[in-house]
């Protein structure tokens, strides 16, 4: 509170001059810039059809610059804050629940193994990113690898799973990878519409988020693979939609392609605000690694995680 109480009063003092650029935390300041950054992309409807609706409606909670905005007054404030989460709440409702089906083979340790070093290990890497959060936004966190099979489906969910358990906050699992949806294999989604269906503009963006009870966060899978995956997402629907997204959750955990063999990765680099680099002991070489933390933007790289250490006895991740 002391932050907002020092932005009011630097505001004030220099209302006449430029804006004052300060830290972003994960708190009201971080959802109102945000939205300003959502804003540039709500020209064209992000939901389609008849959902637009519930873009326009949402668009009259749109923000004034931050410290005006802070300078109208708490009660202003906390009306508006109100209204926003009412508006976030009727938007997440109308995705489609469904039950948690696990593949035998899923190594969910947040959801099945919860007393486990594993899962123990999980909660330490949550406790780390909101840490980090504090002097940076990580609202958009990419899992990436540098090349398949190192675990970064697994981790990105047990991630999730966990940022949901913790921390009480709306998540969103994304499936960045279409060409190889494992998370919809691990889910039992396959044939369900997602993400590359509603950048085709096949379905509405409500058929393609589905919230999964048990966990209690919601997913938006890859959907069908299409022939040109580059293509798709390159689209500039993309931006709009990922912009909304970060509007109505919390935080967005991505799980990508890895970095080297695709080209994909790059389109999911620029939108993350950090990124997660995970290796695999005894299957991840030194010049594969080396090549995959070239690859990435040292201003966006988070740290790595290694999968599958055997530095410890009955463990399987740790940070």
């Amino acid at each position: 509170m002391s932050q907002i109480f020092d932005a009011l009063q630097r505001s004030e003092a220099e209302r006449a001059g430029s804006p004052l650029e300060t830290p972003l935390e994960p708190n009201d300041m971080l959802r109102r810039a945000e939205r300003q950054i959502a804003s540039k992309w709500e020209s064209q409807s992000v939901l389609g059809g008849s959902e637009s609706v519930a873009v326009e409606e949402m668009s009259s909670d749109r923000p004034q610059p931050i410290f005006d905005s802070l300078a109208s007054g708490s009660s202003a404030a906390g009306v508006a804050n109100s209204s926003k989460h009412d508006d976030r709440l009727r938007i997440l409702g109308q995705f489609q629940t469904l039950q948690l089906s696990l593949s035998p083979e899923s190594r969910l340790v947040a959801l099945t193994e919860q007393d486990s070093p594993a899962a123990e290990a999980f909660r330490l890497l949550g406790v780390r990113l909101r840490d980090l959060s504090r002097t940076r936004p990580l609202k958009r966190v990419l899992i990436t690898s540098t090349i398949p099979q190192e675990g970064k489906t697994t981790v990105a969910a047990n991630l999730a799973f966990t940022l949901a358990r913790s921390t009480q906050q709306k998540i969103l699992l994304l499936e960045g990878d279409v060409r190889r949806p494992a998370l919809s294999q691990m889910f039992g989604l396959q044939g369900n519409p997602g993400i590359c269906e509603w950048l085709r503009g096949d379905h509405k963006l409500t058929a393609c988020v589905y919230y999964l009870e048990g966990p209690g966060i919601w997913i938006m899978p890859a959907g069908s693979s299409p022939q040109n995956p580059l293509e798709v997402l390159q689209s500039v629907k993309l931006n709009a939609l990922m912009a909304q997204l970060a509007d109505w959750f919390d935080c967005i955990v991505i799980d990508s392609p890895p970095v080297l063999p695709l080209a994909d990765t790059s389109v999911w680099m620029r939108l993350a605000d950090g990124i997660i680099l995970v290796a695999r002991q005894g299957t991840t070489e030194k010049k594969q690694l080396q090549r995959g933390l070239e690859a990435i933007e040292p201003q966006k790289l988070v740290g790595a995680l290694l999968n599958c250490s055997t530095n410890k006895a009955n463990s399987h991740y740790y940070y």
